[in-house]
C-alpha cells in the first residue's frame, strides 16, 4: 500500500478541511456547540462525584498532589492525541494513528481492548444510575431501571449522532453548571461570605490543621493516583467524536488547549473547596461522600438528593458517552476490516446500526452478569478491563512519538497543534504511565485488577500479532 493512500486511511474519520462530511459515511452531524460541550463532560465523570471520598480518607489534603499528577499525565496525553487528531481526524482516533505508526496489529489490539473497556462501563453506569432511580422509585426493580436506561440511550444512539450530541450537551451541561456552582457557593462560604453558613470553622487552615497537609506520608500520594485515575478517563472522546463534526480540527485544537483549565477547575478547584470546608479526617465525608458532606457543613438544605441529581446525570452521561465511542471504535474497526464489515455500514442518516447494537448486546450481557454474577464472572469483568485505560493512553505515547516523524515527512502543514517539548515530554509521560502500572503490580488493592487487564491485554495483542502474520502472507498472494 502507498503511503499517500495509507494516510487517506488514517484520515479517513472526517473530509478534508472545509467539508462538511466525513469521507467514510459518517455524517457532520455534531455542532461546535456539542463538540465543546463533550470536551467539557467528558473530564467530569461520575467518579468524581463519588469517588474522591475515597482518596481523600487514603491521603489527606495531599491527595491535590495526586489530582495535580493525574491531570497532568492526562494534559500531555491529550496534547499528543489533539496532534494526531488535528492533523488527521478520524473516528477510531488512536486505534488508527496506532495502526498507521506502530502496524495493524497494535491498532487492532488497542482498539478491540478500548471497546471492550467501555462496553464493561456500560453495565457498571447502568447499575450505578438503576440503584438511584430504584431509590427514588422502588416499584420499579433495580434491573428494570438498568433496563430502561439502556433502552433509552440505545434509542438515542440509533437515531443520529445529532440525537447523541443534545443529549450529550445537556447532560454535560448540568455537570458543569453543578460544579460551577459548588466551586462558587464553596468558595463564598471559605472566606466568610455566604449569608447563613453554617460552618464558621471553613478556611484553608483545613489543609494542615489535622495533622499536616501529607498525615500519611508522602507515600500515600501514590495510592491517591491509583485511586483517581480512573476518574479522569473519557477526556479523549473528543477526538473520537471530532471525526463527526462540523470543523473536526478546530474543535480538536479547541479541546486540547482548554484540557488545563478544565481539569484545573472542575477537579482540583472543587477538591480544595471540599478540603477546606471541612478536615480531611471529618467522617462525614467517607459516610456521606465529599461533596454532599461539603454542602451540607454550609446548611444546604436537602444536599444528599441535589448530589444524587447530579451524580444520576454524570452516569446517563457516561452511559451515552459509552455508547457512542465503543461503536465508532466498532466501526472504525470494521472500516479497517478488523472487526465484522456490517459495524462498518452506516444507515442513511450516518448511523453505524450494527456497531451500536453489536456494542449494546454485549453492555447488555455484562448487565447481566452483573445482577447474575456479581462476584465471578463480572468480577472478572471489572478486573480484566480495570487498567485498559492506562495501556490506552501509553499506546498513545509511543503512536505520538512515531505519527511525528511521518506527519513532518508527509504533511508538515498539518501539525497545527503540538506536543510540548517533543520527544522528551512525550518520554517522560510514557515514564510516568509505565510506573503507575507498575505500581499497581505493587499495591495490594490495584495487583488483581492490573494482573486480568495485561492478561487480557497481552491475549488480545497476540491474537492482533497472529492475525497481521496471516493477513501478510494472503496480501503477497494476491499481490
Amino acid at each position: 500500500m502507498s503511503t499517500t493512500t495509507t494516510l487517506q486511511k488514517a484520515g479517513g474519520g472526517a473530509g478534508e478541511p472545509g467539508s462538511s462530511q466525513p469521507s467514510d459515511g459518517l455524517k457532520a452531524g455534531l455542532k461546535n456547540r456539542h463538540l465543546s460541550m463533550i470536551a467539557i463532560g467528558g473530564v467530569i465523570g461520575a467518579g468524581l462525584f463519588v469517588g474522591s471520598s475515597g482518596g481523600i480518607a487514603k491521603t489527606g489534603p495531599a491527595i491535590l498532589i495526586s489530582y495535580a499528577l493525574v491531570g497532568a499525565m492526562v494534559v500531555f496525553v491529550m496534547r499528543m492525541l489533539g496532534e494526531m487528531a488535528a492533523a488527521s481526524p478520524n473516528s477510531g482516533s488512536f486505534s488508527a494513528y496506532a495502526d498507521r505508526a506502530l502496524g495493524r496489529w497494535a491498532g487492532f489490539s488497542i482498539g478491540w481492548l478500548y471497546w471492550f473497556f467501555w462496553v464493561v462501563v456500560l453495565a457498571v453506569e447502568a447499575t450505578a444510575g438503576a440503584k438511584i432511580l430504584e431509590g427514588w422509585i422502588p416499584a420499579v426493580p433495580q434491573w428494570g431501571w438498568a433496563l430502561i436506561v439502556m433502552v433509552v440511550l440505545t434509542a438515542t444512539n440509533l437515531a443520529s449522532v445529532s440525537s447523541y450530541g443534545e443529549f450529550e450537551f445537556w447532560f454535560a451541561g448540568i455537570k458543569v453548571v453543578a460544579i460551577g456552582a459548588f466551586i462558587v457557593v464553596g468558595g463564598l462560604a471559605v472566606f466568610g461570605l455566604l449569608p447563613g453558613s453554617d460552618n464558621p470553622g471553613a478556611g484553608f487552615a483545613h489543609l494542615t490543621d489535622a495533622g499536616g497537609f501529607m498525615p500519611n506520608g508522602a507515600g500515600s500520594i501514590l495510592t491517591g493516583v491509583l485511586m483517581v485515575v480512573f476518574s479522569f478517563m473519557g477526556s479523549e472522546i473528543v477526538t473520537l467524536a471530532a471525526g463527526e463534526s462540523e470543523d473536526p480540527r478546530r474543535a480538536v485544537t479547541k479541546a486540547t488547549n482548554s484540557v488545563i483549565w478544565r481539569i484545573g477547575v472542575f477537579y482540583l478547584g472543587s477538591i480544595l473547596i471540599v478540603l477546606s470546608l471541612l478536615p480531611w479526617n471529618d467522617k462525614s465525608i467517607t459516610d456521606k461522600g465529599s461533596y454532599v458532606a461539603a454542602l451540607d457543613s454550609i446548611g444546604i438544605a436537602h444536599a444528599g438528593q441535589i448530589m444524587n441529581v447530579i451524580v444520576l446525570t454524570a452516569v446517563l452521561s457516561c452511559l451515552n458517552s459509552g455508547m457512542y465511542t465503543a461503536s465508532r471504535m466498532a466501526f472504525s474497526l470494521g472500516e479497517r476490516g478488523d472487526a465484522p464489515k456490517a459495524f462498518a455500514k452506516v444507515n442513511a442518516k450516518g448511523v453505524p446500526t450494527a456497531a451500536i447494537l453489536g456494542s449494546v448486546v454485549f453492555g447488555f450481557v455484562a448487565v447481566y452478569f452483573n445482577y447474575a454474577f456479581p462476584d465471578t464472572i463480572f468480577n472478572f469483568l471489572l478486573n480484566s478491563s480495570g487498567a485498559i485505560a492506562l495501556f490506552v493512553w501509553l499506546v498513545i505515547c509511543f503512536t505520538q512519538l512515531k505519527m511525528r516523524g511521518i506527519l513532518v515527512k508527509e504533511a508538515p502543514e498539518k501539525l497545527t497543534v503540538k506536543m510540548w517539548f517533543f520527544p522528551w515530554l512525550t518520554w517522560a509521560t510514557a515514564a510516568l504511565i509505565t510506573f503507575v502500572i507498575g505500581y499497581m503490580f505493587y499495591d495490594e488493592g490495584n495487583r488483581e485488577v492490573v494482573i486480568w487487564s495485561t492478561v487480557v491485554a497481552v491475549a488480545v495483542v497476540l491474537t492482533g500479532v497472529v492475525l497481521n502474520a496471516v493477513r501478510k502472507p494472503a496480501a503477497e498472494v494476491e499481490a
